[in-house]
């Protein structure tokens, strides 16, 4: 005998992703435990083996794109494989996309966020169209005329892929183009332009750098009108059938979120209606960005239990030493802390889809807690989250840094939400403007941080120091980084103190708040109940 395996572990399939406390417990907290039958079956679909194929496939064979047709006419369509369409497809039909918009149910968002978790841990990269089109309705409700004619389509939970007249189709899906080349984040260094037609719509003639999801039914689009930066909706096919003048030039060759096709874009004339106030784009296409953003907090919050889970059933199926690799010490010191990173960021994601689900519903309170604290969270979920994916990486050591673990895919996707939709700067700076120009949001953060306080002495002191920093913000720009950073954790902290199991909020507040320990995973201090974190952790 030559080749034996053993002492590896099993493959990872046939759980359910959905058994996870961290979640369970989040969704209840915020109204939605309506859904857990859903989720469970949601949650055994993405943990089996045929699903992980499909997230594989995807990968492996990338979209294509068609420029032209066999005769020389433009048809710009971007191909995918069929796995690509197995995704969309459940990702539809079990409304992850803008069906709470058309739900009167509380914890509609909540119970979407939940599942986008849950999904998006099968393949990230498909999250993208059905992220945007579901924050589209939020810019679309500054035009009532147009949500009324787009609404119902894009929260279908028919997905009908293909380029047709929209208005015709049984489901549509929305992207988003904003960037161009000379501007990136300064949108109003765009050169986009848009006359007026005459009929209502625009001419738009220009480009985009990045165009999301260039496969959609319509996009969102920034460009100069005669009033200034405005935004439009753009379709691909217009009522009477012919495509739109939008030219895909190419697809992004990128690190990750190969999956996905991002283009870049050329309008030749194309039509376009105005969407919300002329001269006023930026406030307009604000609403779908923030909605975004609530996606990328979900997104990393995924891709941490992704990895983790992955690494603890590792740790617990492979002996080294004379013992399992999850009983050894330092290692299991390693595994409690990724899962409560891991942990602490489901919590804040879940507290932010309720306070979503309430800022619709007319909150204004929740409002403001969600206009500051979902930028911290943008910022610091976001920025954590490609440590963790590399340190939950090197658990499985040389095994986890080949492609058939699928960890290296984690890797390359997990930069990416702290890019999308403001990279870290623009994060940490919008927590800077909401605290400067908009007072309330400090008071609602301070009062949802109160109500674990006298729990926990550490959460207490932190968020005192919180308090006295935030006090002259003065020429704050250069540590707005550090204030949003604290925002998170402070805020984070008092979710778990008042929410979790007393280990995990122990273990975060002596290892988080109290300055002592390492930066690094893995610096957890003694004393604390790593068994129970890593119990946590363990998939099911």
């Amino acid at each position: 005998m030559t080749h034996d395996v053993f002492n590896q572990a099993d493959p990872l399939d046939g759980h359910d992703v959905s058994a996870d406390p961290a979640l369970a417990e989040g969704v209840i907290h915020q109204g939605a435990g309506w859904a857990a039958g859903e989720l469970h079956r949601l949650g055994v679909l993405a943990g089996s083996a045929r699903a992980q194929e499909w997230g594989r496939l995807a990968n492996e064979h990338p979209p294509v794109l068609r420029t032209h047709d066999r005769y020389g006419r433009r048809i710009d369509e971007v191909e995918f494989h069929p796995a690509w369409h197995e995704l969309m497809t459940v990702a539809v039909e079990n409304g992850m996309h803008a069906t709470p918009w058309a739900s009167a149910r509380p914890g509609a968002h909540v119970a979407r966020a939940a599942k986008f978790y849950v999904w998006s841990q099968v393949e990230a990269g498909h999250g993208c169209p059905i992220s945007m089109t579901y924050a589209s309705v939020a810019a679309l409700r500054h035009s009532p005329a147009l949500a009324a004619e787009w609404e119902p389509l894009l929260s279908s939970r028919s997905y009908d892929f293909g380029l047709r007249p929209p208005l015709g189709k049984r489901g549509v899906l929305a992207g988003m183009a904003m960037t161009e080349k000379q501007g990136g984040s300064d949108v109003r260094a765009n050169t986009t332009r848009a006359e007026p037609a005459g009929d209502g719509s625009h001419v738009l003639t220009g480009h985009k750098w990045f165009n999301s999801a260039p496969m959609c039914d319509a996009f969102l689009v920034l460009a100069q009108a005669p009033g200034g930066l405005s935004c439009f909706l753009l379709p691909r096919v217009l009522p009477d059938g012919t495509r739109n003048a939008v030219h895909l030039m190419r697809l992004k060759d990128k690190l990750g979120n190969r999956s996905n096709a991002s283009a870049e874009v050329e309008y030749h004339g194309a039509t376009a209606w105005l969407v919300g106030e002329e001269g006023r784009g930026v406030r307009t296409i604000l609403e779908m960005v923030n909605m975004t953003r609530l996606d990328c907090v979900i997104g990393s919050a995924a891709g941490m239990r992704y990895g983790v889970t992955r690494a603890v059933h590792h740790a617990r199926g492979r002996g080294v030493f004379g013992r399992k690799l999850a009983d050894q010490p330092l290692m299991r010191n390693v595994l409690a802390d990724l899962v409560l990173e891991s942990e602490a960021a489901t919590a804040l994601m879940t507290r932010l889809a309720g306070a979503t689900d309430r800022a619709v519903a007319g909150d204004r309170a929740e409002s403001a807690l969600r206009r500051v604290a979902l930028a911290a969270a943008k910022y610091w979920v976001c920025k954590r989250a490609p440590m963790h994916a590399a340190e939950a990486l090197e658990c499985l050591g040389g095994n986890g840094y080949v492609e058939e673990s699928q960890l290296p895919r984690l890797f390359r996707e997990s930069p990416l939400n702290g890019i999308w939709e403001g990279s870290g700067n623009v994060a940490a700076l919008d927590v800077l403007r909401a605290l400067v120009r908009e007072p309330e949001t400090s008071e609602a953060f301070f009062a949802e941080v109160s109500l674990a306080a006298g729990a926990d002495r550490r959460l207490d002191e932190a968020a005192d120091r919180l308090r006295k920093s935030l006090g002259d913000l003065a020429d704050a720009e250069p540590r707005a980084r550090r204030i949003a950073e604290d925002m998170a954790l402070v805020l984070q902290g008092s979710l778990l103190v008042r929410l979790a199991p007393p280990a995990v909020a122990d273990a975060f507040c002596a290892s988080r708040l109290s300055g002592g320990p390492g930066r690094a995973f893995g610096t957890l201090p003694t004393g604390l109940d790593l068994d129970a974190l890593v119990a946590r952790g363990t998939p099911r």
